[in-house]
């Protein structure tokens, strides 16, 4: 697993002070050698680690790799270009973004690497509140195996004050069925990536995380299998 190298995260803190667009453009050639190529590598290389052992999950440059230029149409703020670089990788079956997927951001001041599911339709999202309901003790038991909770501190996110309507107040898995998220992550130093731990730490993250991913992608899948059968008796 190829590591990040440091003169990508010195990229990156120099973008940090540097944000516009005559610098970026005079040091693009840097930007492109020590963070955009190093993280087209990565994706490359997580690729196969996946078929292993979450093979419905896509690792692909084109997909995988977000952007570096912000959209700055509605923010107050200006700056041009994200002062870190980030990859998620989602579900081959759904929409990018639309399930639970693995996220992880490299940035000057940490390394962030988990997953979950973040930001979804409210159809969906009722899906996997149902699914919650249902199976509410396989979810504990996924939150409560020992590798998770070894790496992870529970789960974030936002939540609702009170247990959405159409469940009772008392379910035993309230505290689930109030998430809006359900994200679990790790928050490491910046200059990890650059060591030969960096592979080790981002598979053994994202193993771990993986049965999560597949629990709450569960409903979502299930509800667009159903979708697309229906459309299909239509025709």
């Amino acid at each position: 697993m190829p590591q990040f190298p440091a003169a990508g995260l010195t990229f990156l803190r120099k973008l940090k002070r540097n944000n516009h667009r005559e610098w970026f453009l005079l040091n693009k050639q840097s930007y492109q050698e020590n963070v955009q190529q190093p993280m087209i590598e990565l994706v490359h290389a997580l690729a196969p680690e996946f078929a292993t052992f979450a093979p419905e999950i896509m690792a692909s440059p084109k997909v995988s790799l977000y952007r570096i230029y912000r959209d700055t149409r509605f923010s107050k703020d200006k700056s041009p270009y994200k002062t870190q670089v980030a990859a998620g990788f989602s579900h081959r079956d759904l929409e990018k973004n639309q399930g639970a997927g693995f996220y992880l951001q490299i940035a000057p001041s940490e390394f962030l690497i988990g997953g979950g599911l973040y930001h979804t339709e409210s159809e969906d999202l009722a899906a996997v509140r149902h699914h919650v309901a249902a199976h509410h003790r396989r979810l504990a038991a996924i939150l409560n195996a020992r590798e998770f909770r070894r790496l992870f501190q529970g789960l974030s996110g936002e939540q609702l004050a009170r247990v959405p309507r159409g469940f009772p107040p008392d379910h035993a898995a309230a505290d689930l069925l109030r998430r809006k998220q359900f994200l679990a992550a790790r928050r490491l130093p910046p200059d990890m990536v650059t060591t030969p731990e960096f592979g080790r730490v981002v598979l053994e993250t994202f193993r771990a995380l993986h049965p999560l991913l597949q629990f709450l992608n569960e409903p979502i899948v299930q509800k667009r299998n159903a979708k697309q059968r229906r459309d299909a008796l239509l025709k």
